[in-house]
C-alpha cells in the first residue's frame, strides 16, 4: 500500500520542478515507459508540472531524450497546483523546488532528487542527468511494484 492510496485507488505520482522543461519532463517520460513495462497502466497515474512553467521543453532535453527513444518535442510545460500534489502518493522534486513537505501534507511521500538543471548544459552532462533520472524512476516504481 502506498502513502495516500487505498487498494482500489490508483497510485498517483507527480514529477515537478520550477520550469517543467527538463528534469520533470524526462522523469515523466521514463515513468510512462516504466508504467507500461510493468503493466500498471490501470494502477498508476502520472502528473508533471512546474511552479513557473517555461514556454517549451529545453532543446538539449529533447535531443538527449530522442537518443533514448522518446519524442518530447510536442510536450508543453504546465503549472502544477498544490491540490494536485496533495492528491499524490509520491512527489519527486528535482532539486529546484521551493516545495516544503508540510505544503503537501504527511500522506505524500516527497522525494527531492537534487539533480542538476540540464538547461544550457553540454549534451554529455544532460545525458548523465537523463541516465540518473532513469535509474531513480525505476527505483521509485520498485517501491510499490513487484513486477520487474
Amino acid at each position: 500500500m502506498t502513502p495516500n492510496s487505498t487498494s482500489d485507488e490508483p497510485i498517483r505520482i507527480a514529477f515537478m520542478c520550477v520550469q517543467n522543461a527538463g528534469r520533470s519532463q524526462m522523469s515523466t517520460a521514463f515513468a510512462e515507459r516504466e508504467r507500461a513495462r510493468r503493466g500498471l497502466e490501470e494502477r498508476v497515474e502520472i502528473l508533471t508540472g512546474g511552479t513557473h512553467p517555461a514556454d517549451e521543453v529545453h532543446e538539449e532535453v529533447i535531443e538527449v531524450m530522442a537518443d533514448a527513444g522518446f519524442d518530447l518535442a510536442d510536450r508543453t510545460p504546465r503549472e502544477i497546483t498544490i491540490d494536485e500534489l496533495r492528491s499524490c502518493d509520491y512527489v519527486a522534486t528535482m532539486g529546484c523546488s521551493t516545495l516544503e513537505v508540510g505544503d503537501v501534507g504527511t500522506d505524500v511521500a516527497v522525494r527531492d532528487w537534487a539533480l542538476d538543471d540540464p538547461d544550457g548544459r553540454d549534451l554529455e552532462r544532460v545525458q548523465e542527468i537523463r541516465d540518473e533520472i532513469e535509474r531513480r524512476v525505476a527505483a521509485l516504481f520498485d517501491e510499490f511494484s513487484d513486477a520487474p
